[in-house]
C-alpha cells in the first residue's frame, strides 16, 4: 500500500503510515508545485533579490551577502555545521516519520528546493536505508534535518539491511551519486518543523493506543475491585460536557456489561475512591487533548513551515523570511499531551497499589500465590511508582525552556522537537505502566475469593493474557512478564469493544471518538487503512 502525496498535504494517521513502512510517492502535480517553487528561487538569483539563507548568510549572519559563486558552498556548509545531534539515535520508525514530513512541507511548493533533491528522500524511504539521526541537541528544529541531509550528499552514516554504513556507501549501494547542493538547498533541508511533525504524528498514535487500553485495563482492575457502575451512568456523566468522557463512560459500561463480579458488588459502596470513579473524567480529559493535539498536528502538516518562502510568479517573485519555522503551537501541544498521558498513568498505578493492597483489595496480600515466602507483585508497584516519578520530570513544559542562540538574533526558543521527544517517552512509560496494571489485574481474577463471572469483554482481555503468561507464582523473573505485557500495548489496540452507540441506554448521549472525529485524521480505528494510502 502507498501513501500519495498529491494536493492534498499528509495528515498524522498518513505520516505513521510511512513510518511503519508504506511507501510515500509524489504524484505529478506535487512535483510540478516543487519545480515551480524552484523556478522562483531562480528568479531571485538572477534579480539579486536579498533573500535570507539564499544569498545571505544565516542567524546572526542573515546580513552577510554572498555572491552566487559562493551560493553551493552556502549550502553545503549549512549541512556540516548544522549537524550537531548527539546521544543515541533514533528508531526507524522515527527517522522515517520525520522524513516523510519534510517531503510533505516541500510538496507545498514554497521551499524552492529542486524535485531531486525531494525525490532523493523518496528513494532512501522506498529502500528502507535510514540516515543516523543522533536523538538529541535540538531547541526546536535544525539538526535532524541536517543529519539526514547529509546522507543526501554522500556524507553521514546511513542504517540498510542491518548493516551501518557511510552515506557514501549507502548511496553507491543504492546505485545512486551524491547530490551538489544549489542556492537555498541547504537552509531548506534543515529548516521548517518536520522533525517536530513527524515524532508528533507517532506520538498522536501511540498515545491513541495507550488511552484504549487504559480503558480496557481499568475496566479489569474496576471489576476486581468491586466498583460501583454508577460512576459511568450516562445520566451522571452528562452533566459535565466533554466528548472524551461521554466516550470513555460508554466504552466502561461496554467492557463491564455482564460482570457478575460487579453485580455482586452492587450496593457496597456509597461511592468508589478517586482511581476508580474519575476514569470517565480523567481518561476523557485526555482524549479531549489528544483530540485537540490532533488537530494541531495535521494544521502544521497542512502549513509550509520553511524560512524564507518563496511565493509569487517568475515576474514578481516574492520572498518572506519570517518565523514560519518555529513551532511555537506544536510545541505546546506534545506539552500538554505529555501531562494528560502522564496522569492517565499516574492514575493506573494508584489502582495498581489498590489490587497489591491487601487492607482495601479485599485480594491476598500483593496478589501473591503463598504468602510469606513469595512477594507477588509487591515490588512490581515500586517500579511503577519509579516510572509514575520519571513521568512527572518528563511532563516538565520544554515549550518555557527558552534560551538564547545565534548572537542574540534568535533570543525566543520554543524546544518543539524536545517536547515532541519527551512525549514519546512519557507514553513509553506510561504503556510500562499499564502493562504492570494489566499483569496484576491478571493475577487478581485467579486470586478472587468471590465464584462470580467476568464481563465478557474482560474475560476475553483476561484469556489473551493467560494464553502467553501463566498465573505468577514468584517463579521467574517478573521483569520478563512486564516486558511482554508492554509490547502488548505498545504495539496496537486493545481487542476493540462494540460501539457505545450500540447500547440503547447511551444513544442519546453518544459521542465519536475524540480522535477519529478530527477533520483530515479520518473516520477509521489506529489499525484500519489510513485515509490517503491506496493500493500501489
Amino acid at each position: 500500500m502507498s501513501v500519495i502525496r498529491s494536493t492534498r498535504p499528509l495528515d498524522w494517521r498518513e505520516i505513521c503510515a510511512v513510518a511503519a513502512g508504506a511507501p510515500l510517492e509524489l504524484a505529478p502535480d506535487a512535483r510540478e508545485r516543487i519545480g515551480a517553487a524552484r523556478a522562483l528561487v531562480e528568479q531571485i538569483i538572477a534579480r539579486n533579490i536579498r533573500a535570507y539563507g539564499v544569498n545571505t548568510g544565516v542567524g546572526a549572519l542573515c546580513d552577510v551577502v554572498v555572491s552566487p559563486a559562493e551560493q553551493h558552498a552556502l549550502s553545503h556548509n549549512i549541512l556540516m555545521s548544522h549537524a550537531v545531534g548527539v546521544g543515541e539515535p533514533l528508531g526507524a520508525q522515527e527517522t522515517r516519520a520525520i522524513m516523510a514530513a519534510a517531503i510533505n512541507n516541500y510538496a507545498h511548493g514554497h521551499s524552492g528546493v529542486r524535485v531531486e533533491l525531494v525525490e532523493r528522500l523518496v528513494a532512501l524511504l522506498e529502500a528502507d536505508c535510514l540516515p543516523e539521526v543522533p536523538a538529541l541537541g535540538s531547541v526546536g528544529y535544525l539538526s535532524h534535518m541536517a543529519h539526514i541531509a547529509l546522507v543526501c550528499v554522500g556524507a553521514g552514516h546511513a542504517r540498510w539491511r542491518g548493516e551501518r554504513m557511510s552515506g557514501a556507501d549507502a548511496l553507491r549501494r543504492l546505485g545512486l551519486e551524491p547530490l551538489s547542493l544549489q542556492a537555498k538547498e541547504g537552509l531548506s533541508l534543515v529548516n521548517g518543523t518536520p522533525c517536530v511533525t513527524g515524532l508528533a504524528a507517532l506520538a498522536l498514535q501511540r498515545a491513541h493506543w495507550l488511552l484504549d487500553w487504559a480503558d480496557a485495563v481499568a475496566a479489569m482492575s474496576f471489576e476486581n475491585l468491586g466498583g460501583q457502575m454508577a460512576a459511568f451512568d450516562a445520566g451522571s456523566l452528562a452533566f459535565r460536557v466533554s466528548p472524551g468522557l461521554a466516550r470513555v463512560g460508554a466504552r466502561m459500561r461496554a467492557a463491564l456489561a455482564g460482570s457478575g463480579l460487579l453485580a455482586a458488588a452492587l450496593g457496597r459502596r456509597t461511592q468508589d475512591p478517586l482511581s476508580m470513579r474519575t476514569i470517565p473524567h480523567v481518561h476523557g480529559a485526555a482524549r479531549d487533548v489528544l483530540a485537540a493535539t490532533a488537530e494541531v498536528v495535521n494544521r502544521e502538516l497542512a502549513s509550509t513551515t520553511d524560512n524564507p518562502i518563496v511565493a509569487g510568479t517568475l515576474d514578481e517573485p516574492r520572498v518572506y523570511s519570517q518565523a514560519h519555522a518555529v513551532g511555537a503551537s506544536i510545541a505546546l501541544a506534545m506539552d500538554s499531551l505529555a501531562a494528560a498521558v502522564a496522569q492517565v498513568a499516574a492514575m493506573a498505578e494508584r489502582r495498581l497499589d489498590r489490587l497489591v493492597n491487601p487492607l482495601v483489595s479485599g485480594l491476598p496480600a500483593f496478589l501473591a500465590q503463598a504468602s510469606g515466602t513469595r512477594s507477588g507483585f509487591m515490588i512490581a508497584q515500586y517500579t511503577a511508582a519509579a516510572l509514575v516519578a520519571q513521568n512527572r520530570r518528563e511532563a516538565a513544559p520544554a515549550s518555557l525552556d527558552g534560551g538564547v542562540t545565534s548572537g542574540l538574533q534568535e533570543d525566543h526558543l520554543c524546544h518543539a522537537t524536545p517536547a515532541a521527544l519527551k512525549a514519546l517517552a512519557v507514553i513509553e512509560n506510561s504503556s510500562r505502566i499499564v502493562g504492570i496494571e494489566l499483569l496484576a489485574a491478571a493475577q487478581a481474577y485467579d486470586l478472587q475469593p468471590l465464584a462470580a463471572s467476568r464481563a465478557p469483554y474482560t474475560e476475553a482481555l483476561y484469556t489473551q493474557v493467560r494464553a502467553v503468561l501463566p498465573t505468577y507464582c514468584d517463579d521467574r523473573p517478573l521483569a520478563e512478564d512486564m516486558t511482554l505485557a508492554f509490547h502488548l500495548i505498545a504495539d496496537g489496540g486493545p481487542p476493540p469493544l462494540p460501539d457505545p452507540c450500540d447500547f440503547p441506554s447511551t444513544l442519546e448521549r453518544c459521542t465519536p471518538a475524540p480522535v477519529e472525529s478530527v477533520a483530515g485524521a479520518g473516520a477509521a480505528s489506529a489499525n484500519d487503512a489510513m485515509p490517503g494510502v491506496v493500493g500501489s
